[in-house]
């Protein structure tokens, strides 16, 4: 079944790294046993293309798991994400069936092994000396009122906080 010529290696969509994709796939060509699962490795990677191209990217950690007689099976990693992509489904299927694939029906399996990214950092906010001194000073020139007390008492909190 081998050809002479090597094929050129090609990346499976969803793993992270394209060098660990091409050395999978250069196994599946030169094992025998295993190079029946090529032609299904790639279908499942070209759907699972098809399925990021055809969602918003905040579904980008769902897998296709399954395709077998028309029913697809996509892995959500929370029941959120899940009743969103619910709404979805019309449109998926529909523009799945554009691409060529007979998607009867969808369902979809949560599943929270896949870790999420990480949430972005965010930011403190870090006042320059000067304007720590700002407040002390504005704390001390307010008015001893009824009215100011909480002002002036939140301006020296602030202040010392921040030293």
């Amino acid at each position: 079944m081998q050809s002479s010529t090597p094929k050129r290696p090609f990346h499976i969509f969803g793993t992270k790294s394209r060098q660990t994709s091409f050395v999978a796939t250069d196994f599946l060509r030169t094992n025998d046993r295993m190079a029946g699962l090529l032609p299904a490795a790639t279908r499942m990677a070209r759907l699972q293309s098809d399925c990021a191209a055809a969602l918003p990217s905040m579904f980008s950690n769902c897998d296709v798991l399954s395709f077998q007689e028309g029913a697809l099976v996509l892995a959500v990693p929370s029941s959120a994400l899940a009743a969103r992509l619910k709404q979805m489904l019309p449109k998926l299927q529909i523009t799945l069936q554009g691409r060529g694939w007979q998607v009867e029906s969808i369902r979809l399996k949560v599943q929270v092994t896949r870790a999420l990214p990480d949430k972005p950092e965010i930011r403190t906010l870090e006042l320059p000396p000067v304007a720590v001194q700002a407040f002390e000073e504005l704390a001390g020139s307010l008015e001893e009122t009824a009215q100011n007390r909480d002002l002036v008492a939140a301006l020296r909190a602030l202040a010392a906080k921040r030293r």
